[in-house]
């Protein structure tokens, strides 16, 4: 999607997370931890890893926070050419002196130059400096909810002011030794999840997912209190909130708790559940969506067709 309608925003997508492996240093190094750390990929083997501290975020859709003139932006836009230039062209004299590994990374990087190009492109030609009514942050907050909460508005925000359309946000990682003290739980996430049907640690599990669905309901309320035209946000978004595993003790990736929120553009029929048959990829509802967003392909991931049943008519 981020490759078919990305050009209309400022942000083609954005990928958020809020826990990282280097610093909880509970996954192997290797190739293995790009899957359990990133939900978005570039192709087949590039991952785009997630923007975990709030303040980086602030700062790339917003800026430093302080108002500029057009004069200020313009310096600003000619500068950051500038260091582009010079990197692109350095960058392309290494081509002929590389194998055909190194020379597709070098590929990832240019691509990657060139996205930067047009995004500052695309904001010089929208001329707009979005105000984005909260102060910066000073960055990664210890405690998850305000965590959780300064990136979610920040989500609210790049939707309400159409900077981008696309967005993934993984909470926590699949292999995360995360506690919650705040809670009042001092053991790590993922070894709870293993809990061998001990009702204890069972209720620890309970409590960690319901607070998750707390901090999820805060963003709705914000999307949804937010006006688009006639109707709200919410209703003119397509939200999935959802895990990879149904049962973490059983490593079971069948009967998913998945929610679908907002309209789609008062397209999705909501306020129901409905069920599938067995083994129905996920990909399947993610081929529906793309529908709706204008991206029709036949194929994505594992999917074996549309979902279906999802819309008004």
């Amino acid at each position: 999607m981020a490759n078919e309608i990305g050009g209309k925003t400022r942000f083609p997508s954005l990928e958020l997370g809020m826990d990282d492996a280097r610093q909880a240093g509970d996954c192997d190094s290797g190739y293995s931890c790009a899957y359990t750390n990133n939900l978005a990929w570039k192709g087949e083997s590039q991952p785009l890893p997630p923007t975990l501290n709030p303040r980086v975020l602030f700062e790339r859709l917003f800026g430093s926070g302080q108002p500029m003139t057009p004069e200020e932006r313009a310096r600003q836009a000619k500068y950051r050419r500038s260091v582009l230039d010079f990197v692109t062209d350095d960058t392309h004299k290494l081509e002929t002196s590389l194998g055909p590994t190194d020379r597709r990374k070098l590929d990832e990087y240019l691509s990657a130059i060139r996205e930067v190009e047009r995004q500052i492109q695309h904001a010089e030609q929208d001329g707009k400096q979005v105000d984005p009514q909260m102060d910066k942050p000073y960055g990664v907050p210890a405690d998850f909810g305000e965590h959780f909460k300064l990136l979610s508005s920040m989500i609210a925000i790049a939707f309400q002011a159409d900077l981008t359309r696309i967005v993934t946000f993984l909470v926590t990682r699949e292999g995360t030794s995360r506690p919650y003290r705040e809670l009042g739980i001092p053991d790590g996430h993922h070894p709870l999840t293993h809990h061998r049907n001990q009702p204890e640690l069972m209720e620890k599990v309970r409590r960690i997912n319901e607070y998750h669905v707390q901090q999820f309901a805060g963003f709705v309320e914000k999307i949804k209190s937010s006006r688009e035209g006639d109707r709200s946000l919410l209703d003119n978004c397509m939200i999935v909130y959802g895990a990879g595993l149904s049962d973490g003790n059983a490593h079971l990736h069948e009967d998913l708790p998945t929610v679908l929120l907002g309209r789609g553009g008062n397209y999705f029929k909501t306020g129901r559940r409905m069920m599938v048959r067995r083994e129905t990829p996920m990909c399947n509802l993610f081929l529906d969506m793309m529908d709706r967003m204008g991206v029709h392909v036949e194929q994505f991931g594992d999917s074996t067709g549309r979902l279906g049943g999802l819309n008004l008519g």
